[in-house]
């Protein structure tokens, strides 16, 4: 490579159409997921506006709007009406995704159900308790229920979330046709916070550390993802995005599967909070950080964001 004055890559940022020409990374609607709350009525979120709740008719109704701007995939988070040790409304015949699931049957979304218990139990936690502490392997059969009645009310594709050992080997089992998209790497973040009072999922007690990923470990959230794949896992999460864009870039050279990545509550809010005060401009700094996530090497992004950048783009 010639040196300076012959070589000068100013050149090629002089414009906005030179500068699109040679982008490296790009951003699609296509591979972004937005994430849906549905509750037994609806609670709108002023200052986190993607963070609100709809009934089963508005949510209906908000999709309608996704379509027309071009949205095509949504993730359910449910909240019921009551939660129970065991979080048996989890894979009730007429829970609240399930009837989701079917009213939005029709609409060309292509509708993927995190599939977890800590929305429906009365404790918070993503498995059944025993003893004080989250049993494993009690809980697989809830997870793999809960899967399997997410698909015989219209999902496209499940999203087991629980972190727990052998879980996708316990869904693939049930479900040997469905897409299994695995929140492979779920760390214990700090970053949940907005999602957890959206989602009325805090635990009652204590945390989720004992299942969820310490936040300094790298090589074992690859052994994760390969226990996964081993599983029967069709894509491979990590969650959270930007504090763990080094984990994506880890994960997308050792596997060749689809790879997504979840724009975390946090995230959101935090750019939210900054833009609310004048500190910076949301679309900007949004658009920056769904970049990061791609250059890292994510196929699929969950966002709340996804949404604006139906309009953005």
């Amino acid at each position: 490579m010639s040196a300076f004055p012959e070589t000068r890559l100013r050149r090629l940022r002089r414009t906005d159409g030179l500068r699109a020409l040679v982008r490296e990374t790009s951003l699609g609607l296509d591979k972004f997921v937005l994430p849906l709350f549905v509750g037994p009525d609806t609670k709108p979120n002023p200052a986190l506006p993607a963070l609100g709740r709809f009934s089963v008719d508005d949510l209906v109704r908000e999709t309608e709007e996704l379509v027309r701007l071009g949205v095509s995939a949504v993730i359910l988070f449910g909240i019921p009406e009551e939660k129970d040790d065991e979080g048996s409304g989890a894979w009730d015949a007429d829970g609240i995704v399930q009837r989701a699931l079917r009213a939005l049957d029709g609409t060309g979304l292509v509708r993927l159900t995190d599939v977890c218990l800590c929305e429906y139990t009365s404790h918070g936690h993503c498995g059944v308790i025993r003893d004080g502490e989250v049993a494993n392997d009690e809980s697989l059969d809830l997870i793999a229920r809960t899967a399997v009645s997410h698909v015989e009310a219209g999902a496209d594709a499940v999203c087991p979330s629980d972190m727990m050992d052998g879980r996708v080997a316990a869904i693939r089992e049930e479900l040997p046709e469905t897409p299994i998209v695995s929140y492979s790497a779920k760390y214990a973040s700090a970053f949940y916070g907005p999602f957890r009072e959206a989602a009325e999922s805090a635990p009652a007690f204590g945390d989720r550390r004992g299942y969820q990923m310490d936040p300094a470990n790298v090589r074992e959230a690859l052994r994760e993802c390969e226990l996964d794949v081993a599983e029967g896992a069709d894509v491979i999460m990590v969650k959270p995005a930007l504090p763990y864009l080094d984990v994506i870039r880890a994960a997308r050279e050792r596997f060749d599967l689809p790879l997504a990545a979840y724009n975390v509550s946090g995230e959101y809010a935090m750019v939210k909070a900054a833009a609310a005060r004048g500190w910076l401009d949301e679309q900007t700094a949004a658009l920056e950080s769904l970049t990061a996530i791609k250059r890292a090497g994510a196929d699929v992004v969950v966002s709340y964001w996804t949404k604006d950048l139906a309009a953005w783009l």
